[in-house]
């Protein structure tokens, strides 16, 4: 059986990089495809060294960079790969690896990751925050957005099974394209996250810092703490905004390298979490490191973190994204710190090891192609 996998870009490593290593490691032998290909040789390690072939935007100026610019060419660019060899197509896609086009001989397996949220039902606040929301940008925008989202519906046409990384997103897939998914959660490598079962005094957040992630309202949400202290990671777009809202109870650290971040995930007292994430790797990280979670009650992470009203729970649940319900939460988990503990915490996790995501994706498509 000949193979193929499609991804839409490799840049940096996320967690769309996790699950197409996974998938290597299922199909070593498969050829791998995708838009541009700019990946550092030490994340290149990670995928076997997998040479990969790639489109026209490669040799575009500044796709490294600027690659985003060029998202008006890239179901053009998608359908230029010739994958008319192959039995089975696997697509990892949250933008437009979905769209190859594929025969009636071969079977089109997609692991969506998100439909287009840009492109989708959060068109809106992307031309916002991008600034793409006024006079003619704005109106060029939104007709680009408008032929990406005929593309993409007409596209899903063309995939024989779709997968999807969580429930959250199964429903999406649903509204989007009219289509039912499989739910195989993404992997989590719990081996890069050994557990600490003795805690510090402190709470931690990390994220880019940018709006949805709303890291604004959890550091706003301790000026009304001021006996509890906050750690900070990361950067991006909001870090000036987000530094002139810091009290002396919080600590903006920036950016910083896997084995401090992990160092302080397992040191935490619990880890805040205020996005309505897709999947959310973070809180499964923290949980690994038998840290529970403070989180936003939407999207995946109703799926990777057990509430308080659980026989053995591993966070607690706000359900408004304001620094009220932030403050309101940590209350509520200082009132009871020892219903989550680090064993229940790490138990949850073991659920989205990397092997069940091998066992299931190969249980599939296995399926699929003995029908």
């Amino acid at each position: 059986m000949k193979i193929a996998i499609v991804c839409d870009w490799l840049v940096t490593w996320g967690g769309a990089e996790n699950v197409l290593q996974e998938m290597l490691a299922c199909y070593p032998e498969a050829d791998l495809f995708c838009v541009i290909d700019f990946l550092t040789p030490e994340a290149r390690q990670l995928l076997g060294n997998k040479t990969t072939k790639t489109t026209f935007i490669q040799r575009l100026p500044f796709a490294k960079t600027h690659y985003r610019h060029y998202l008006s060419l890239m179901p053009l660019a998608i359908e230029q790969l010739d994958l008319s060899r192959y039995d089975l197509i696997l697509s990892s896609s949250h933008a437009i690896a979905k769209g190859v086009i594929t025969g009636p001989d071969q079977k089109h397996v997609s692991y969506v990751h998100s439909p287009m949220r840009y492109a989708w039902d959060l068109q809106h606040q992307y031309l916002r925050e991008s600034g793409l929301d006024k006079k003619a940008r704005g109106l060029l925008a939104r007709y680009l957005l408008h032929r990406l989202r005929l593309w993409d519906f007409r596209s899903a046409a063309g995939v024989d099974h779709f997968l999807a990384n969580s429930h959250y997103i199964a429903r999406r897939i649903q509204k989007t394209y009219r289509r039912t998914a499989e739910v195989i959660y993404p992997p989590v490598h719990l081996e890069r996250f050994p557990p600490r079962h003795t805690k510090d005094d402190f709470y931690l957040t990390a994220s880019r810092f940018v709006p949805y992630k709303k890291i604004d309202l959890i550091v706003e949400s301790f000026r009304t703490l001021p006996d509890k202290q906050l750690i900070v990671i990361g950067d991006g777009p909001d870090f000036k905004k987000i530094k002139q809202r810091t009290g002396k109870n919080v600590s903006l650290l920036g950016y910083q390298s896997n084995a401090v971040l992990l160092d302080y995930l397992q040191r935490a007292k619990a880890f805040l979490f205020a996005a309505e994430e897709d999947f959310g790797i973070l809180p499964l990280e923290a949980q690994a490191c038998g840290t529970p979670v403070i989180a936003y009650g939407k999207g995946g992470a109703l799926e990777t973190v057990k509430g308080q009203t659980h026989e053995k729970p591993t966070g607690i649940f706000f359900h408004e994204q304001s620094a009220r319900a932030i403050h309101d939460a940590i209350v509520s988990f200082e009132a009871q710190p020892m219903r989550f503990s680090p064993e229940a915490c790490v138990e949850n996790a073991k659920q989205f090891s990397p092997e069940k995501f091998r066992q299931r994706l190969k249980s599939f498509i296995d399926d699929v192609m003995s029908e």
